[in-house]
């Protein structure tokens, strides 16, 4: 005989399922179970079987209620037995479920205190897989369920058990596959997410990990009012210290406690976001006259307040939200991207202190098939704000805990300017990442969103989703007649008298307003025009097309205008419209917003660019090798760097800006520890090529100081200041140029003093004594070295064969004093040269100048992006350029990819 009471009631004899059709019959059995061995009253089992008050009749039922059930159960009926006020139930430990599931946990409490965790999850599994659900499933009424909840109180116990004994044994995954399943359906229990949070961090998925402990205390907090228990604080607080980038961020100041580091932290990036676009609102105008007056409605969802409002009243609005979630929808050009910076800027003002930092980003970086919302998000706070990296000043990785700890609102614009194949992936991470009510701001065109949606079949169920509304026939008068009503009644009068006509219909978006107001704007200019155009697609194109043409009109300048910080005449229309094709097609391309000078590499074809850098390092290399040895050497020279060079950059890594400054204070003892590394890499040189002792003193004082000066480039130090393009390439330029005349200084000093003051030693000479294997071993050991410390793997190999075929090369000593330094300055310049170029700085050097000499960009490209930004065809986002809008980007680059073809 077979009683499973961990699910559905269920008895087994012989191998036959018992059939108890009586819902009284089940009751009583399942009272009998739940105490096996001891005696259950009468009166109990009376109350068992009556949810409501029992019949006069309750205790003579009860025995014809046993009397059936021994009789159903055929000759096992015999153990229910007769014992003075009620009945006993004579079950075997082999008989009952629940017994069953005991003795297995009382045997895997043993085994874990012996220290056998193996056995021990064997044995506590074993008993977990006796249960089919929650014990007596469906039966439960007052008097069975307060003992049927002390089984599954045990059951739980049982599962933490089991994964604090997996956790010992290092079973991560499956810890996290196990309980993240139980923490759904236990979203109270404490220790159950301790675990999973130990789980996850172990495995690195700190942002998961925090994810689910601001869960656990919004609802600790909404359903009983109280913040979850020290020991989740502690881990919390331990993840968000752990939750570290891959490079060292540095030795922490000790004197700061980190409360210091991370209040500081917050506010200073407060003050950073409120000066970006502060600035950025004041570029574009949306001051002056007032932004043309957006409105906005709420979508009718179950649950979801009625809701209207406009520009100026979506801060308080969000503000009150239950949960504060936001997607914004609209169609192309109706003022999402305006609506998400001006929130920003109204949340910033009416920030308390504490309280968490909006920060705009665009989403058409973020990749989420590869990166965890939370990753990327800290990746761009560090990329905009690179001071925060800076873990003296600010406490490790600050970027990455001030959104795990969730210090900061993400105002996240643009997922529909995401590639159409990862929208859904997107949605579907948002969905996961914010389901536990963390404060976000999306913007959406309406119907990609909506195809997101269907697709994903995931939805930011606690978001509130508005809807931008088209612009008012007179809200476009109104905004359109501000600077001269008289010009603009033409229009007007049409608009009122024809609202559906095309003129009307292209005028209800923000951005074809706002374009026909720059357009038109000027005397000169007759808003008439408009008038002409049958068909709205035509009249967007003509509008569209103007832009440009109209931001760079030559005007005359105001006298003691800085040329520097306002709009030059030196760029035409034709050449600002040819350059901003170029690079528009370049980022659809690419299929990014983003316009980065570091990626500006990505537009020319991989061959070429890979052949441009290998052939310049090559040009280096074949003079010193003719100088030291004839065209033989040359050739041998110019193809093994030249050749590394080329497939460096074909395959290796491409370059990314480091984000330093030069700093002095606080260096001195780094710079001793890196001379003393650089004066020993100069003794051995200068050991291994028989240099006098002299000479290899000099060395040693040479390398020690180009080791050494790299301290003075650290990161900032004020996350206050905002990243910009022109300040990255200037603090990369300067890294970069540092660099590279380094090893150009040591590295052909060394290469001059070798040849000509080497005693010509020879230790495994082969080949008829032109090439040595040991120095070929020692040439290839410095390249790969050299190429490990530059571009990591590809490049060690490429470099490391490079120099083992070089260095291995004999060549008779210099007859001529100049010679030496003729091939010193060569060797120097190509080993310059292939740092630069390794370099995001050095990279975009040599890219920038190979499509500017071919006429596809002008010279001073930064200038002319920056000239860009304040004429406002551009936009600056943190340490990118976009343009004004997507759909400005998508028409020049189809102006772009007809010039191509014409």
């Amino acid at each position: 005989m077979r009683f499973r009471i961990l699910g559905t009631l269920e008895v087994q004899a012989y191998g036959s399922r018992v059939a108890l059709a009586s819902p009284r019959e089940q009751r009583a059995l399942a009272a009998l179970l739940l105490n096996p061995g001891s005696v259950v009253p009468v009166e109990r089992l009376v109350d068992a079987l009556w949810e409501d008050e029992p019949p006069a009749t309750a205790v003579k039922q009860v025995r014809n209620c046993v009397s059936a059930l021994r009789g159903r159960l055929g000759e096992t009926g015999a153990l229910i037995v007769t014992d003075g006020p009620g009945y006993r139930l004579q079950a075997g430990a082999d008989d009952l479920d629940s017994l069953r599931f005991r003795r297995h946990v009382t045997a895997a409490r043993g085994l874990a205190g012996q220290a056998k965790f193996v056995d021990a999850v064997e044995e506590i599994r074993a008993g977990l897989a006796l249960w089919r659900g929650p014990a007596l499933d469906g039966l439960r009424t007052a008097t069975l369920a307060g003992r049927a909840a002390v089984l599954d109180e045990q059951r739980v116990d049982a599962v933490e058990l089991c994964a604090e004994w997996q956790l010992r044994l290092g079973e991560t995954g499956e810890v996290v596959r196990e309980l993240t399943e139980f923490c759904g359906e236990h979203p109270m229990r404490e220790l159950s997410h301790l675990l999973l949070m130990r789980a996850l961090a172990k495995e690195g998925r700190y942002a998961e990990a925090s994810t689910l402990f601001h869960g656990l205390r919004r609802r600790l907090a909404d359903e009983l009012g109280v913040d979850p228990n020290p020991e989740l604080r502690r881990l919390h607080e331990q993840i968000l210290a752990e939750a570290t980038p891959a490079e060292d961020p540095g030795p922490v100041a000790s004197e700061a406690p980190p409360e210091h580091h991370h209040d500081r932290a917050v506010t200073e990036l407060a003050e950073a976001v409120t000066w970006q676009w502060r600035a950025e609102a004041e570029l574009r105008s949306l001051h002056r006259p007032q932004p043309i007056a957006l409105r906005w409605s709420a979508l009718a969802r179950p649950g979801k307040p009625a809701l209207r409002g406009d520009l100026d009243d979506v801060a308080e609005t969000f503000a009150a939200l239950p949960v504060r979630q936001l997607v914004v929808l609209g169609d192309p050009g109706s003022g999402k991207s305006v609506l998400a910076l001006m929130l920003t800027l109204e949340l910033l003002r009416a920030r308390a202190p504490g309280t968490p930092v909006p920060v705009l980003l665009s989403l058409a970086s973020w990749d989420p098939r590869r990166d965890h919302l939370d990753r990327w998000l800290a990746r761009r706070l560090a990329d905009n704000h690179p001071a925060l990296l800076n873990a003296r000043v600010y406490g490790p990785d600050a970027p990455t805990r001030l959104v795990l700890g969730g210090h900061v609102v993400p105002i996240l614009d643009g997922l529909d300017e995401m590639p159409a194949d990862l929208r859904v992936a997107a949605l579907d991470a948002l969905d996961q990442t914010m389901a536990v009510g963390r404060s976000l701001v999306l913007t959406c065109r309406s119907a990609e969103y909506e195809q997101a949606a269907r697709e994903s079949a995931a939805v930011l169920g606690a978001a509130t989703v508005v809807r931008l509304e088209p612009v008012a026939r007179r809200e476009a008068i109104t905004y359109l007649s501000a600077r001269g009503s008289e010009r603009w009644l033409p229009v007007a009068e049409r608009l009122r008298r024809e609202p559906d006509a095309a003129l009307g219909r292209v005028l209800r978006t923000p951005l074809m307003v706002d374009l026909a107001r720059i357009v038109y704007g000027r005397p000169s200019a007759d808003p008439a025009e408009l008038l002409g155009a049958e068909d709205a697609g035509v009249l967007e194109g003509r509008l569209l097309d103007s832009f440009v043409p109209h931001a760079y009109a030559q005007v005359p300048q105001p006298p003691g205008r800085n040329p520097k910080t306002s709009p030059s005449g030196r760029y035409t229309a034709e050449q600002a419209t040819h350059w901003l094709g170029f690079l528009a097609r370049h980022l659809e391309q690419a299929r990014s917003r983003d316009l980065a000078w570091w990626q500006l590499y990505r537009a020319v074809p991989a061959g070429t660019r890979s052949g441009l850098i290998g052939l310049l390092i090559a040009l280096f290399f074949v003079v010193t090798g003719w100088v030291d040895d004839g065209p033989a050497l040359a050739a041998i020279y110019g193809l093994s760097f030249g050749g590394a060079g080329y497939l460096t950059h074909r395959f290796g890594r491409p370059p990314e800006p480091l984000r330093t400054e030069l700093r002095f204070a606080g260096a001195a003892g780094k710079f001793a520890g890196r001379f003393a590394i650089g004066a020993v890499v100069g003794v051995l040189l200068g050991l291994g090529w028989s240099l006098a002792t002299g000479l290899v003193v000099f060395l040693a004082v040479v390398f020690g100081l180009v080791f050494a000066v790299h301290v003075w480039l650290a990161k900032p130090v004020d996350a206050s200041r905002v990243s910009s393009p022109g300040t990255i390439l200037r603090n990369e330029r300067t890294g970069a140029i540092a660099l590279s005349v380094s090893f150009l200084v040591s590295l052909g000093l060394f290469d001059g003093m070798a040849f000509a003051f080497t005693a010509n030693t020879r230790f495994l000479p082969v080949l008829g004594g032109r090439y040595d294997l040991a120095l070929a071993v020692a040439g290839g050991i410095a390249g790969a070295s050299f190429g490990w410390f530059m571009a990591r793997g590809t490049a060690a190999v490429c470099y490391g064969l490079a120099g083992a075929i070089a260095g291995g090369q004999v060549f008779p000593p210099a007859t001529n004093p100049v010679l030496p330094v003729v091939a010193g300055v060569c060797f120097g310049g190509g080993i310059g040269l292939a740092v630069l170029v390794t370099r995001a700085w050095g990279n975009y050097f040599v890219h920038h100048a190979w499509l500017a000499a071919t006429g596809r960009l002008p010279w001073r490209l930064m200038h002319f992006l920056d000239d860009a930004h304040r004429r406002g065809v551009l936009r600056q986002a943190g340490g990118v350029y976009q343009f004004r809008h997507a759909r400005v980007q998508e028409r020049l680059a189809a102006i772009g990819e007809g010039e191509r073809k014409a």
